[in-house]
């Protein structure tokens, strides 16, 4: 005889008004039809919301928070209830919690640049937020790793937005160019795009600008479009829910971050800039580019620019790091990891469409290029979590 457990009622102490936080309530939401028997409870808040007036008289068994506020902080203990953290801020330090990898996210934003052969790095947070000053920590590492001096500005909310704005233009007009800035979120991302607009500075040909979450609105309204990371927040608010749901059965979980890396980098025009003062590397990597929807053979590429193999390859791995075969590859599977995320191909439509002889061929390869098997991939990238995957 089957027995059917308990309603669990819990709420969700999570805004809605940004796109990632929107994506953890996506996690949520899948976690929770494929586990039924929750009751949930939300509203309609914004991130530093503390009016908590909605949960008066609510008699719940849990919560999922993220705990950014003293306020928020202060009813979590008061509730005393079985809670699951979504927030780098640890302002309860005793939870366990889900949040996105920042190191991998500065990491990522690094090689992204360093791939368009920049060589002047910056980072541009958000003085309010405990991730952002973790992201821009672990920035200044990695680029001080590659042997590069970062710049590092930090917005300040002092309430005159347009003052604020005309400080950010006179930073990035002082930068050493062209220079790549990672914004700590697409809303500073926007507000760097407008900033160059108001000095003149052109982008990305100056300044390429990367930011972070892959909010589709802001990221498609800018000018011009801006490129960002797209953090894995589905998989994220899944784990929390997960985590949550073992809790409630009565399982200890030891309190820290469970670091969740991002799926990818959505590429848009403002970071789109091929930053190489090597002319016969710069026609070999545009000649790349240009053909990586097909077959690329290295012998093709050597002809096109009029060198020897090994001469070229010395070349490459002096600007790019890496040969001419590395970077035909890594262009390749970008093109893969694009069209598992837009269409709905089947691996050998997907081959066929991109001159791969074989779909298995092309399987091994991306993931030895990426670690996950195209169908992780699009799985991760569409938001679709696996059942206990965690």
């Amino acid at each position: 005889m089957t027995t059917t457990r308990p309603t669990r009622h819990v709420a969700l102490l999570v805004e809605t008004s940004n796109a990632y936080a929107r994506g953890l309530l996506g996690g949520i939401r899948a976690y929770v039809r494929a586990h039924p028997g929750w009751a949930l409870y939300l509203a309609e808040h914004s991130r530093h919301e503390t009016d908590f007036s909605w949960l008066d008289g609510w008699q719940g068994h849990g919560l999922i928070a993220r705990v950014e506020t003293s306020e928020t902080a202060a009813l979590v203990r008061r509730l005393g209830l079985p809670t699951v953290d979504l927030s780098a801020a640890r302002l309860v330090p005793e939870l366990p919690g889900a949040e996105t990898d920042d190191d991998a996210i500065a990491r990522v934003a690094v090689e992204h640049f360093a791939d368009r052969g920049l060589r002047q790095f910056a980072f541009c947070g958000d003085e309010r937020f405990e991730w952002s000053r973790t992201r821009g920590e672990r920035f200044v590492h990695h680029v001080t790793r590659r042997g590069g001096q970062p710049q590092v500005f930090a917005i300040q909310r002092s309430g005159m937005r347009s003052r604020d704005r005309h400080r950010l233009a006179r930073w990035l007009e002082a930068l050493p160019k062209p220079v790549g800035v990672l914004a700590c979120y697409d809303i500073a991302g926007q507000e760097i795009l407008e900033a160059c607009t108001i000095a003149g500075i052109p982008v990305p040909d100056a300044v390429a600008v990367l930011g972070v979450d892959n909010d589709e609105l802001i990221g498609t309204l800018t000018s011009p479009p801006l490129s960002s990371i797209e953090p894995d927040t589905t998989r994220t608010g899944y784990l929390a829910a997960e985590m949550l749901d073992r809790m409630l059965a009565g399982e200890h979980l030891e309190p820290g971050l469970r670091l969740i890396p991002p799926v990818r980098v959505v590429a848009r025009h403002s970071s789109e800039i091929l930053a190489v003062d090597d002319p016969q590397v710069a026609a070999a990597l545009r000649f790349v580019r240009d053909r990586a929807h097909g077959e690329v053979a290295v012998s093709e590429v050597l002809r096109h620019v009029g060198s020897s193999r090994r001469a070229l390859d010395l070349r490459f791995v002096r600007v790019l790091g890496r040969t001419v075969h590395a970077e035909i590859t890594r262009v390749r599977m970008e093109r893969v990891a694009d069209l598992l995320s837009t269409t709905d191909l089947t691996l050998p439509q997907l081959a066929e469409r991109l001159d791969f002889k074989h779909s298995e061929y092309m399987s091994v390869a991306f993931k030895r290029a990426t670690g996950k098997s195209p169908g992780q991939y699009r799985r991760d990238v569409r938001g679709t979590v696996v059942p206990g995957r965690g």
